[in-house]
């Protein structure tokens, strides 16, 4: 029996193949189909029929085969035709098989080849547009790399000024804590200062009360005293009227006496007036009683010295002692130590009293002394200190003096007070320029000018005569 066969590949492909000889059989022989799926392909085979499996009689199935043996052999025979039939089948399918196999492996090859040519551009294409974009990014994160570079670089050295700042910040709070530390312990110091301060103020404040109360209480007694003195001096008063008539007319004899012996060489303006009697200074002649200006002779105190001066009895209530009187230039005072120690000149005219005489005078009680200036121009000014004395002749007559008032100011003394006396033969001025040569005359506060030196019983602000300097006590 001749077979013939037909498939279809359900990817496009037919294949037909058969025998020659089968052709007629498969017109006859009624075809059965059957698909087969292959991955995306699908195959159909045609299968012929054998129409000797066809029963040419029909039969009751119900029957007994026994009841018919002549059937046996025909049904043998349809065996072994369908072995014979499915073997061939068998053989078929297998060429089928190994053919489509080796068709399948070509086009598989080249679909393969196509795929991975295709696959390969695509790939080669995308690979491309990755390294592209892989430097673009690669690009993009060097900027970004940079940026972030730069930027962790401006940070690092913000941080680090920060840093900077804060130690210096850190110093500098430490070393205000410590100045505050300072200050509160030196404040502690002067809150203590304070109080010890406070205390010693207040036990001050009590004594001073205490010395207070004490100086009222005097104060009072004083008073008391002053009082009852002045009832005494209203009782003195009164019985000294007396005696003031007798001085007044005694004073009127001496008058008219000094009047009678004048002589008409003598100086209208200075009259020399000689007394017996001898006084401690001119003060003490004035409260005798004695209150014309004159010669008067003075001794002092616990010496028998005697020294002739002019006292000046009317200026500044009078009792002025003339230690220097300078008018016309009529006597040099250019003179050596010794002179200016003894004194030189006519008490009547101009002359100087002695330095050893004034020491001794000014160093028994307080005196004022008083510098009368008159220029050439009629011009008049004054100096007046509260305070003079004149040291011994071991401290070269060392000029003490204080309390400077007056018209005339310190330019009528050229010498300041503390400093030593100089003559012509003594240098003692500290001075390069020897004073005492250059103003020809002693120096010291009574200089060589054309002016009155007095010391008298009290300051005197108004003057009339510059003729006088006089000591007061």
């Amino acid at each position: 029996m001749q077979l013939a066969a037909c498939f279809f590949l359900g990817c496009g492909i037919i294949l037909a193949s058969g025998y020659n000889s089968f052709s007629k059989s498969m017109e006859t022989i009624g075809k059965k189909q059957y698909q087969v799926q292959h991955g995306s392909c699908s195959y159909t085979f045609l299968l012929p029929e054998a129409d000797n499996c066809r029963s040419s009689t029909p039969y009751v199935s119900n029957a007994v085969q026994r009841d018919a043996p002549l059937d046996y052999d025909d049904s043998v025979q349809r065996l072994q035709l369908l072995e014979n039939i499915m073997e061939n089948n068998t053989q078929w399918l297998m060429k089928l098989e190994n053919y489509i196999q080796d068709s399948m492996k070509k086009e598989m090859v080249e679909i393969q080849q196509t795929a991975v040519q295709n696959q390969t551009a695509v790939m080669i294409e995308i690979g491309t547009n990755l390294l592209n974009q892989t430097a673009e990014q690669t690009r993009k994160l060097t900027d970004v790399e940079a940026q972030i570079s730069n930027q962790t670089t401006r940070l690092e050295l913000q941080l680090l000024e920060h840093s900077l700042s804060t130690n210096k910040l850190e110093r500098q709070i430490s070393d205000q804590t410590n100045e505050i530390t300072k200050l509160q312990e030196k404040n502690s110091f002067l809150e203590k200062r304070v109080l010890e301060m406070e205390d010693k103020h207040m036990l001050q404040l009590k004594s001073i009360k205490d010395e207070k109360d004490q100086l009222q209480v005097l104060v009072t007694r004083q008073n008391s005293i002053i009082e009852e003195l002045e009832k005494q001096l209203v009782t003195a008063t009164v019985n000294n009227s007396v005696l003031q008539k007798q001085q007044h007319d005694l004073m009127e004899t001496v008058h008219s006496l000094l009047t009678m012996i004048s002589t008409p060489n003598s100086k209208s303006k200075f009259i020399a007036k000689e007394e017996q009697i001898s006084f401690k200074d001119c003060a003490e002649a004035f409260k005798s009683g004695l209150t014309t200006s004159g010669i008067y002779t003075l001794t002092v105190s616990n010496t028998a010295q005697e020294k002739k001066a002019y006292c000046d009895m009317e200026t500044g209530g009078g009792g002025w002692t003339v230690i220097q009187k300078r008018e016309d230039g009529s006597v040099d005072f250019h003179r050596t130590w010794k002179e200016y120690k003894m004194g030189f000149g006519d008490p009547a005219g101009e002359y100087w009293l002695g330095n050893e005489f004034v020491s001794q005078l000014t160093n028994q009680k307080r005196y004022v002394l008083k510098i009368q200036l008159k220029d050439w121009e009629g011009n008049e000014a004054y100096s007046l200190y509260d305070h003079f004395s004149l040291a011994s002749e071991e401290q070269k007559y060392r000029i003490y003096l204080k309390g400077l008032t007056g018209t005339a100011g310190k330019i009528s003394s050229i010498s300041q007070p503390g400093n030593d006396f100089s003559t012509k033969d003594a240098d003692n001025d500290k001075c390069i320029c020897k004073c005492s040569q250059m103003l020809t005359g002693g120096t010291n506060v009574f200089m060589v000018l054309s002016l009155p030196i007095f010391i008298g019983t009290e300051i005197v602000y108004q003057i009339n005569n510059f003729d006088l300097v006089n000591f007061d006590y």
